[in-house]
């Protein structure tokens, strides 16, 4: 059945006196309805049989965004495949199972124990859990312990997560189920690739990269405890290290990246971070590809239980109420000024440098920062003195609370992004969800995702000044009442669901298993 919804379409409208000498011409939106349903999918066959390797998965377990991903495309998929997740089973999942029975058992290998395999279901996805309590059930979380360090076991605890997936495409777990395909995600599972090739099997496997920077490297020596020969280490080799990541890229049938962007920009050195040769190779052979994520039907400004008030396209007192309660919570004084945002870890790849450069600018203007977030020691000294020094207009939640992050999306005019590099990213779609405008470095799934002058703004350079005069843009942009609503409800309107992106995964798919199908009969 058709579905038919309001979506933005760009017209011209003058830029805010001042901008840039009053050139250029904005593009705002205007609304018509039109038909938003995806299209055909053309040949897919619903009983396709997938396995999601994963090593977080946010109904149990999350560090990162690939956690909510994790949680919300199987579940998308669901309803078109045989989708099934595979997860290390960490003391979160075993206690969020309660009715976890055992389905198969992968047998020991080198250095790498056995493992059994148990069943439970999470918002009607099968979710195969990877029991060996000497592995998984510990403290801390799935990469570091409580101190930050990383687990020293780490090779042998995600081997055996990558090893288990290949022993179930295999047929030698003892289960009755057998996916068609693998789909693995980021270098805790990668190595799922290479076992495959190594075990002589013909199933295909797709690797998803969430974020190049982190690839799994471990001594060289590891190799033989994790039951790789010294021939078959020399393909997963960089630098003279082992390199989850690379054994990925290098044996998957396809590698993707969360956003089409992201992929084009890894292919070079800048941001290749040491693979640019090898994924250029993948993309002239077409093999390399990009696919935004999408976001959960919960960040819904009408029906959020999170938010102070609910609000919708045509209504935006609640945000006023959200906005009045984040000042409160960050002791702010009411203020009729942009409230702008920062929701995001404390890490130099988020650009807080270039956040905290700018709060003086926001608060000699009127305006006001709420910053919550945890991250590296340096960055949370830095933001804890900015609330110091202006009590006034800097206010800061150490950590995080997902209550309060999504009123400040709600509540504040503009989220702050000056990210240096961003794979996709997600908090701009919540923002552009609850009608606050990013402020974005263009970069990666950043590019992808806010339109300038429309859905957000964007900058081009990671730089202090470049985000100043990109702050200057919001200011004249929020003194002009009919642009801010019109751009509100264009972020509001742009389309960011997972069945968007489900649908796209469906169709890589189908190319994956086709193509894997002419090599066979070669």
């Amino acid at each position: 059945m058709s579905h038919l919804r309001q979506i933005a379409v760009p017209v011209a409208l003058p830029v805010p006196a001042g901008e840039e000498g009053g050139a250029r011409v904005r593009r705002t939106p205007r609304l018509r309805a039109v038909e938003t349903t995806p299209p055909p999918l053309g040949r897919v066959d619903p009983a396709r049989r997938v396995l999601f390797v994963t090593s977080e998965m946010a109904d149990y377990v999350k560090a990162g965004g690939l956690g909510d991903v994790a949680a919300a495309l199987p579940r998308a998929l669901r309803t078109r495949s045989d989708v099934r997740v595979l997860i290390p089973g960490y003391d979160e999942v075993i206690a969020g199972a309660p009715d976890l029975r055992l389905v198969g058992r992968v047998p020991a290998r080198a250095g790498i124990p056995a493992c059994d395999i148990g069943e439970t279901f999470a918002g009607g996805v099968p979710v195969l859990v990877l029991v060996c309590p000497g592995l998984f059930q510990r403290g801390g979380s799935p990469y570091v312990d409580g101190s930050g360090q990383d687990w020293s076991d780490n090779a042998v605890r995600f081997a055996a997560l990558s090893r288990a997936a290949a022993v179930i495409a295999c047929g030698n777990a003892g289960m009755e189920w057998q996916p068609e395909l693998l789909h693995l995600n980021d270098w805790p599972c990668a190595l799922a690739a290479a076992y495959l090739r190594w075990y002589g099997s013909d199933v295909p496997a797709l690797l998803t990269v969430h974020n190049l920077a982190y690839q799994g490297l471990f001594p060289l020596e590891d190799a033989a405890m994790l039951g790789v020969s010294p021939e078959q280490a020399e393909s997963i080799t960089f630098h003279g290290r082992l390199s989850f990541l690379q054994a990925g890229i290098v044996h998957a049938d396809h590698v993707n990246t969360v956003s089409v962007s992201y992929a084009r920009q890894i292919t070079g050195p800048e941001q290749g971070c040491g693979l640019d040769a090898l994924l250029s190779g993948h993309a002239a052979s077409g093999r390399l590809s990009g696919i935004v994520n999408g976001i959960d039907s919960s960040w819904d400004p009408r029906t959020d239980l999170h938010l102070s008030e609910h609000f919708d396209l045509h209504r935006w007192e609640g945000r006023v109420a959200n906005k009045r309660r984040v000042q409160r919570a960050l002791g702010l004084p009411h203020s009729d000024g942009p409230l702008f945002a920062v929701v995001s870890r404390l890490v130099h790849q988020k650009g807080l440098d270039l956040s905290c450069a700018v709060a003086h600018q926001i608060a000699a203007a009127g305006g006001q920062l709420a910053i919550i977030g945890g991250g590296e020691p340096r960055i949370e000294a830095e933001v804890a003195a900015l609330s110091r020094r202006f009590p006034s207009s800097v206010g800061v939640y150490p950590g995080f609370d997902e209550g309060l992050a999504r009123k400040m999306f709600a509540g504040a005019d503009f989220l702050l992004m000056p990210s240096r590099f961003e794979p996709c990213g997600l908090s701009q779609m919540y923002a552009q969800r609850f009608g606050c405008l990013p402020i974005a470095h263009a970069t990666g799934g950043l590019i992808d995702t806010v339109e300038d002058g429309v859905t957000g703004l964007l900058f081009n350079s990671a730089d202090a000044d470049s985000l100043r005069r990109c702050v200057q843009r919001a200011f004249r942009t929020y003194r002009i009442p009919g642009l801010l609503s019109a751009m509100r409800r264009a972020a509001m309107l742009r389309p960011s669901s997972w069945d968007l992106a489900g649908t796209e995964y469906l169709r890589l798919y189908e190319r994956v298993l086709d193509a894997r199908v002419p090599e066979l009969q070669a």
